[in-house]
Protein backbone atom coordinates (compact mmCIF):
# COMPACT_ATOMS: atom_id res chain seq x y z
CA UNK A 1 0.00 0.00 0.00
CA UNK A 2 1.37 3.40 -1.00
CA UNK A 3 0.62 5.41 2.13
CA UNK A 4 2.22 8.56 0.69
CA UNK A 5 -0.30 8.57 -2.17
CA UNK A 6 -3.11 8.06 0.33
CA UNK A 7 -1.94 11.02 2.40
CA UNK A 8 -1.69 13.22 -0.67
CA UNK A 9 -5.06 12.13 -2.06
CA UNK A 10 -7.18 12.52 1.07
CA UNK A 11 -8.58 15.95 1.88
CA UNK A 12 -11.29 17.51 4.00
CA UNK A 13 -14.58 16.89 2.24
CA UNK A 14 -16.99 19.83 2.28
CA UNK A 15 -20.08 18.26 0.67
CA UNK A 16 -21.36 14.69 0.45
CA UNK A 17 -23.40 12.73 -2.07
CA UNK A 18 -26.48 11.88 -0.01
CA UNK A 19 -27.44 9.05 -2.38
CA UNK A 20 -24.32 6.97 -1.68
CA UNK A 21 -23.77 4.80 1.38
CA UNK A 22 -20.66 3.03 2.56
CA UNK A 23 -20.98 -0.77 2.20
CA UNK A 24 -21.33 -2.52 5.55
CA UNK A 25 -18.22 -4.63 4.96
CA UNK A 26 -16.18 -1.46 4.43
CA UNK A 27 -17.41 0.27 7.55
CA UNK A 28 -16.87 -2.92 9.56
CA UNK A 29 -13.26 -3.09 8.37
CA UNK A 30 -12.67 0.58 9.20
CA UNK A 31 -14.11 0.18 12.69
CA UNK A 32 -11.95 -2.87 13.30
CA UNK A 33 -8.90 -0.84 12.28
CA UNK A 34 -10.06 1.92 14.61
CA UNK A 35 -10.41 -0.55 17.48
CA UNK A 36 -6.77 -1.52 16.99
CA UNK A 37 -5.47 2.06 17.19
CA UNK A 38 -2.33 2.66 19.27
CA UNK A 39 -2.39 4.40 22.64
CA UNK A 40 0.15 5.16 25.34
CA UNK A 41 0.66 2.08 27.55
CA UNK A 42 -2.33 0.55 25.74
CA UNK A 43 -4.59 2.78 27.84
CA UNK A 44 -7.40 2.90 25.23
CA UNK A 45 -9.16 5.78 27.02
CA UNK A 46 -11.83 6.18 24.37
CA UNK A 47 -15.28 5.31 23.11
CA UNK A 48 -16.72 5.73 19.62
CA UNK A 49 -20.34 6.54 18.80
CA UNK A 50 -21.31 5.58 15.24
CA UNK A 51 -24.37 7.04 13.51
CA UNK A 52 -25.56 5.74 10.14
CA UNK A 53 -29.29 6.45 10.27
CA UNK A 54 -31.01 9.75 9.54
CA UNK A 55 -32.27 9.81 13.11
CA UNK A 56 -28.84 9.17 14.58
CA UNK A 57 -27.15 11.80 12.45
CA UNK A 58 -29.86 14.31 13.33
CA UNK A 59 -29.10 13.79 17.00
CA UNK A 60 -25.42 14.51 16.39
CA UNK A 61 -26.24 17.56 14.26
CA UNK A 62 -27.96 19.19 17.24
CA UNK A 63 -24.45 20.06 18.40
CA UNK A 64 -23.81 22.14 15.26
CA UNK A 65 -26.88 24.34 15.41
CA UNK A 66 -26.47 28.10 15.68
CA UNK A 67 -22.76 29.07 15.60
CA UNK A 68 -21.62 25.82 13.96
CA UNK A 69 -24.50 25.51 11.49
CA UNK A 70 -22.10 25.37 8.54
CA UNK A 71 -21.08 21.89 9.74
CA UNK A 72 -24.62 20.49 9.94
CA UNK A 73 -24.78 19.31 6.29
CA UNK A 74 -21.44 17.52 6.68
CA UNK A 75 -23.07 15.41 9.37
CA UNK A 76 -26.58 15.04 7.95
CA UNK A 77 -25.50 14.26 4.35
CA UNK A 78 -22.64 11.88 5.18
CA UNK A 79 -23.09 8.13 5.04
CA UNK A 80 -21.67 7.49 8.50
CA UNK A 81 -20.52 9.73 11.33
CA UNK A 82 -18.24 8.77 14.21
CA UNK A 83 -17.99 10.72 17.46
CA UNK A 84 -14.62 10.25 19.13
CA UNK A 85 -15.00 10.39 22.90
CA UNK A 86 -12.34 10.49 25.61
CA UNK A 87 -12.67 9.41 29.19
CA UNK A 88 -13.12 12.13 31.79
CA UNK A 89 -11.13 10.11 34.32
CA UNK A 90 -9.15 6.87 34.46
CA UNK A 91 -11.15 4.63 36.81
CA UNK A 92 -9.90 1.50 38.51
CA UNK A 93 -12.48 -0.60 36.65
CA UNK A 94 -11.00 0.42 33.29
CA UNK A 95 -7.43 -0.31 34.37
CA UNK A 96 -8.47 -3.75 35.55
CA UNK A 97 -10.46 -4.42 32.36
CA UNK A 98 -7.40 -3.60 30.27
CA UNK A 99 -5.22 -5.97 32.27
CA UNK A 100 -7.79 -8.76 32.10
CA UNK A 101 -8.17 -8.35 28.34
CA UNK A 102 -4.43 -8.41 27.80
CA UNK A 103 -4.23 -11.63 29.80
CA UNK A 104 -7.09 -13.16 27.82
CA UNK A 105 -5.35 -12.19 24.57
CA UNK A 106 -2.14 -13.93 25.62
CA UNK A 107 0.00 -10.85 26.19
CA UNK A 108 1.79 -12.21 29.27
CA UNK A 109 4.30 -15.05 29.46
CA UNK A 110 3.85 -15.33 33.21
CA UNK A 111 2.47 -13.55 36.27
CA UNK A 112 5.62 -11.44 36.53
CA UNK A 113 5.02 -10.00 33.06
CA UNK A 114 1.41 -9.24 33.99
CA UNK A 115 2.49 -7.43 37.14
CA UNK A 116 5.11 -5.43 35.24
CA UNK A 117 2.56 -4.25 32.66
CA UNK A 118 0.12 -3.29 35.38
CA UNK A 119 2.80 -1.33 37.25
CA UNK A 120 4.04 0.42 34.11
CA UNK A 121 0.58 1.55 33.02
CA UNK A 122 -0.35 2.78 36.48
CA UNK A 123 2.94 4.67 36.67
CA UNK A 124 2.06 6.69 33.57
CA UNK A 125 -1.54 7.20 34.62
CA UNK A 126 -0.41 8.52 38.01
CA UNK A 127 2.29 10.64 36.37
CA UNK A 128 -0.39 12.49 34.41
CA UNK A 129 -2.97 12.36 37.18
CA UNK A 130 -0.84 13.69 40.05
CA UNK A 131 2.47 15.09 38.78
CA UNK A 132 1.63 16.73 35.48
CA UNK A 133 -2.06 17.07 36.39
CA UNK A 134 -3.15 16.71 32.77
CA UNK A 135 -4.71 13.27 32.74
CA UNK A 136 -7.76 14.25 30.68
CA UNK A 137 -5.62 16.10 28.15
CA UNK A 138 -3.37 13.03 27.98
CA UNK A 139 -6.39 10.81 27.31
CA UNK A 140 -7.64 13.18 24.62
CA UNK A 141 -4.24 12.97 22.92
CA UNK A 142 -4.62 9.18 22.79
CA UNK A 143 -8.06 9.65 21.26
CA UNK A 144 -6.51 11.79 18.52
CA UNK A 145 -4.10 8.94 17.75
CA UNK A 146 -7.18 6.86 17.00
CA UNK A 147 -8.59 9.73 14.95
CA UNK A 148 -5.49 9.80 12.76
CA UNK A 149 -5.74 6.04 12.32
CA UNK A 150 -9.32 6.43 11.11
CA UNK A 151 -8.45 9.22 8.66
CA UNK A 152 -5.77 7.20 6.92
CA UNK A 153 -7.93 4.08 7.08
CA UNK A 154 -10.78 5.91 5.39
CA UNK A 155 -8.47 6.99 2.58
CA UNK A 156 -7.24 3.41 2.19
CA UNK A 157 -10.85 2.27 1.72
CA UNK A 158 -11.54 4.95 -0.89
CA UNK A 159 -13.77 6.96 1.43
CA UNK A 160 -14.03 10.70 1.78
CA UNK A 161 -13.90 12.18 5.26
CA UNK A 162 -14.34 15.39 7.22
CA UNK A 163 -12.70 16.09 10.59
CA UNK A 164 -15.07 18.30 12.59
CA UNK A 165 -14.05 20.21 15.71
CA UNK A 166 -16.70 22.89 15.16
CA UNK A 167 -19.49 21.59 17.39
CA UNK A 168 -20.80 22.19 20.91
CA UNK A 169 -19.42 19.38 23.06
CA UNK A 170 -21.75 20.26 25.95
CA UNK A 171 -24.78 19.83 23.70
CA UNK A 172 -23.48 16.58 22.23
CA UNK A 173 -22.45 15.17 25.60
CA UNK A 174 -25.94 15.86 26.92
CA UNK A 175 -27.66 14.44 23.85
CA UNK A 176 -25.74 11.17 24.10
CA UNK A 177 -25.51 11.02 27.89
CA UNK A 178 -21.75 10.80 27.63
CA UNK A 179 -20.71 12.44 30.87
CA UNK A 180 -22.90 10.09 32.88
CA UNK A 181 -20.92 7.27 31.27
CA UNK A 182 -17.57 8.88 32.07
CA UNK A 183 -16.83 10.27 28.61
CA UNK A 184 -16.82 13.56 26.72
CA UNK A 185 -16.95 14.23 22.97
CA UNK A 186 -13.65 15.40 21.47
CA UNK A 187 -13.93 15.38 17.68
CA UNK A 188 -16.34 14.17 14.98
CA UNK A 189 -15.52 12.33 11.76
CA UNK A 190 -17.96 12.32 8.84
CA UNK A 191 -17.52 9.59 6.23
CA UNK A 192 -18.97 8.91 2.81
CA UNK A 193 -18.48 9.90 -0.80
CA UNK A 194 -18.01 13.48 -1.93
CA UNK A 195 -20.58 15.36 -3.93
CA UNK A 196 -19.69 16.56 -7.42
CA UNK A 197 -20.36 20.02 -6.03
CA UNK A 198 -17.63 19.80 -3.41
CA UNK A 199 -15.43 22.79 -4.21
CA UNK A 200 -12.57 21.51 -2.06
CA UNK A 201 -12.13 18.36 -4.15
CA UNK A 202 -10.60 20.27 -7.04
CA UNK A 203 -8.20 22.40 -5.06
CA UNK A 204 -4.52 21.57 -4.72
CA UNK A 205 -3.37 20.25 -1.37
CA UNK A 206 -1.07 22.69 0.41
CA UNK A 207 1.58 21.84 2.97
CA UNK A 208 4.73 23.59 4.14
CA UNK A 209 7.89 22.39 2.37
CA UNK A 210 9.94 19.59 3.88
CA UNK A 211 12.81 21.97 4.65
CA UNK A 212 10.57 23.85 7.09
CA UNK A 213 9.06 20.89 8.90
CA UNK A 214 11.98 18.46 9.27
CA UNK A 215 15.21 18.79 11.21
CA UNK A 216 17.75 16.03 10.67
CA UNK A 217 20.40 15.41 13.33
Amino acid sequence: MDTVSLAKRRYTTKAYDVSRRIPQATIDALLEQLRHSPSSVNSQPWHFVVADSAEGKARLAKSTQDRFAYNSPKILDASHVIVFCARTEMPEAHLQALLDQEAADGRFRDEQARAAQNQSRRHYVDLHRFDQKDVQHWMEKQTYLAFGTALLGAAAHGLDATPIEGFDSKVLDAELGLREQGFTSVVILSLGYRSEGDFNAGLNKSRLPAAKVFTFL
